[in-house]
């Protein structure tokens, strides 16, 4: 029970929207991997809710799903600024400091927004 709140927990922070901006920096690699990746991600979903016998990731949870729904309209457009920094740092030859720091700072930032290690 553990493993499945822990999956679901991992599972319900994720954002394929996302990770979809995050896919397309893959250039042609997107149109290959992206599909698998969100077949999984939507099979692993669905074995989670059958394993407990929840209609929706974390129905049960009176902390984690508010948390995540909570912090959502924080985290989402820094994920988003993030995926225009890389854009950004790889046109620029990765050698612009300043977008470099930018991107790191909204990997710390991300990363606590997430309450992960980043």
């Amino acid at each position: 029970q553990v493993l499945i709140a822990d999956v679901s927990g991992a599972l319900a922070k994720a954002d394929l929207a996302i990770a979809e901006q995050y896919s397309r920096l893959a250039g042609h690699r997107h149109e290959m991997f992206f599909p698998i990746i969100r077949a999984e991600y939507e099979s692993c979903v669905g074995l989670v809710l059958r394993l407990s016998r929840e209609r929706e990731l974390l129905e049960a949870s009176r902390t984690l799903r508010p948390a995540i729904r909570l912090r959502n309209p924080y985290v989402d457009p820094m994920s988003f600024l993030q995926v225009d920094l890389l854009e950004r740092w790889r046109r620029g030859g990765r050698e612009d400091d300043a977008v470099l720091q930018a991107l790191t700072a909204s990997v710390n930032g991300i990363a606590h927004g997430m309450q992960t290690i980043g």
